[in-house]
């Protein structure tokens, strides 16, 4: 079995790119990332970002993006990611009125599946990117899984932010279990003991054990490391995940 590659979710140093987004994708190669998910562009051109890219020595795995990418902007969504080579379009989150009722999520996976299905014409998949409101429940199932059960394998997939499961009341292994095959995404990321607060991969309670031996039945395709806020300087605690997941053999 190849190995899962690892990837940073660049929103975890957001400020770092907000100064010198050039600079900062060096640094994150130089830590030894291979691969990249973009929240954001640096609003440079896709042949240029596709060089650096390259010059670094990095992948585009996902790129976090806003509804109207996957709607009213989707021909020029689909020919920037193709020009990047990102096969992930994904959507980190949703107004609530397209996700606090079951028909409300229907509405949204119909929406979705039309958006993924263009896309996979030119090889790339949509996917939603969870926090915890999405396992809220409707008619007994999950918001998640309202979305997921609507719409088709390979248009769309989830993004599974392991931490924000966690915090929304659930295992995220058993939850792996139950969407064989529709999680190409998974976000790295640890949950302090006081299970409210951000930590670095392997520093905090999560079962990444237990994670990482679902991941394969899961259809994961990607490890995405990320951390929401960080008490160090965001490059030193992404280092320390990716040091973790290197002594496991993850990475």
């Amino acid at each position: 079995m190849a190995k899962i590659p690892v990837a940073l979710q660049m929103y975890t140093v957001r400020e770092e790119t907000a100064k010198d987004f050039t600079g900062t994708l060096r640094k994150v190669a130089e830590i030894g990332y291979k691969a990249v998910e973009f929240a954001g562009t640096g609003g440079m051109e896709a042949k240029d970002l596709r060089a650096l890219l390259d010059d670094l020595g990095l992948q585009a795995c996902g790129s976090h993006m806003g509804v109207d990418a996957l709607t009213d902007k989707l021909d020029e969504t689909i020919e920037f990611n193709l020009a990047i080579g990102n096969p992930f379009l994904v959507c980190p989150g949703i107004p609530e009125e397209m996700r606090n009722s079951a028909q409300a999520w229907r509405k949204t996976a119909a929406l979705f599946d039309a958006a993924g299905a263009r896309a996979r014409e030119h090889g790339l998949l949509v996917a939603y990117h969870n926090h915890d409101k999405e396992f809220q429940q409707f008619d007994g199932a999950y918001g998640l899984d309202i979305l997921l059960n609507n719409s088709t394998a390979g248009n769309v997939g989830a993004e599974l932010d392991v931490f924000w499961a966690k915090y929304g009341g659930v295992d995220p292994v058993a939850y792996m279990k139950t969407q064989p095959g529709r999680i190409p995404l998974l976000h790295l990321k640890d949950m302090a003991q006081d299970e409210k607060s951000f930590a670095e991969v392997g520093e905090g309670i999560l079962d990444f054990q237990g994670i990482f031996a679902q991941a394969e039945a899961a259809g994961v395709q990607a490890y995405i490391v990320e951390q929401d806020t960080c008490a160090r300087p965001p490059l030193e605690s992404v280092k320390i995940s990716l040091d973790n997941l290197k002594k496991w053999g993850i990475a």
